[in-house]
């Protein structure tokens, strides 16, 4: 019986090591040594070739010293990768240059870094940053997005916030690019993007995914009071002064757009449950239906239908009132 739990025991540690082998291999793979290109590549062959060895010698010897060469690795691997810190200098893409941060003077907020980009496709552009003011007194409405770039389980998500004037800013919490680079929800988990927080004009970030970038994209509107919509409102501004100060790894699991969101509405409301649908982010709006957290119909299909605006997100493009336009129901057939 003894002789059973032992090969028990070495099955069960032979898996970790396997493991903690794939990751390490994943992690040299997404940041390579001294963010050497050429590393790559010969910095992942060598990690990988040392577990099988390993685990051979130990399996034939039956001496747990045989581990001593690959542990030694292992911790060598990570406090190479706690060095590995989040930085704001590095060369940004354009849409995500730069961070909003605001100042709040009674009820007018004004923010510095407001994004309204003209998009004529992805890569076509005319950039506008400007400065903002809005009036908390005439918040009006909160609208979550849920925008689907990868299948009916992933989507990106956006929160919107109405006032009386029937201007729209809408808070987005993504990825910093750096030039050139696009994302990879693997890389997302081994600290290859860090996070930003975006404050943009609706026709920019909304329009940019469905009418540059081709995604669905639905819009619903929140079931909340007024005053939680400002504590939400100030909760995005204490997150995107936290960024400023602090930068912060994007994590695709842990730390992304839907999961920040909801640790904000948790500082609100403590009694928010744990999710699933958290993690699988394009479930989101079936989380907050089952929340009574939706305005509208109190049947989801019907809901759902009703939030669908990619063909009038595409159809409104460049009209003036783009907001009100993506808002406005359907003809009837």
């Amino acid at each position: 019986m003894r002789k059973i739990w032992k090969t028990i025991g070495r099955v069960v540690a032979s898996i970790a090591i396997g493991v903690a082998t794939a990751w390490g291999a994943l992690a040299l793979w997404f940041q390579p040594p001294f963010q050497v290109e050429a590393l790559r590549v010969p910095a992942m062959g060598l990690w990988v070739s040392i577990a099988p060895v390993t685990l051979f010698w130990w399996w034939r010897l039956q001496r747990a010293r045989v581990l001593l060469p690959w542990g030694a690795a292992m911790v060598a691997l990570l406090v190479w990768w706690g060095t590995l810190q989040p930085s704001h200098d590095r060369v940004w893409a354009d849409d995500v240059s730069r961070m909003v941060t605001g100042e709040v003077q009674g009820s007018v907020v004004t923010l510095d870094q407001v994004r309204n980009f003209d998009w004529r496709s992805d890569d076509d552009y005319t950039q506008r940053w400007e400065r903002r003011s809005y009036d908390l007194d005439q918040l009006r409405s909160v609208d979550v997005a849920l925008s689907y770039w990868m299948g009916p389980a992933i989507a990106h998500t956006l929160v919107s916030f109405g006032f009386a004037d029937g201007r729209y800013l809408t808070f987005s919490i993504e990825i910093r690019k750096e030039r050139g680079e696009s994302f990879d929800a693997i890389a997302g988990f081994f600290k290859r993007y860090e996070t930003v927080l975006i404050a943009a004009d609706e026709r920019d970030i909304l329009r940019v995914r469905t009418n540059a970038r081709g995604e669905d994209m639905y819009l619903y509107r929140l079931n909340i009071p007024q005053k939680t919509m400002r504590s939400l409102f100030l909760a995005y501004l204490d997150e995107g002064a936290q960024l400023k100060r602090t930068p912060r790894f994007y994590n695709t699991l842990t730390a992304n757009c839907t999961t920040i969101v909801f640790e904000m509405a948790r500082r609100i409301d403590t009694a928010l449950p744990l999710d699933w649908r958290l993690l699988a982010s394009g479930y989101l709006d079936r989380y907050l239906f089952d929340l009574g957290a939706l305005a509208g119909p109190q049947n989801f299909d019907t809901l759902r239908q009703a939030a669908h605006i990619t063909a009038r997100a595409k159809a409104a493009d460049q009209a003036p009132d783009y907001s009100a336009a993506i808002r406005r129901p359907p003809a009837s057939p």
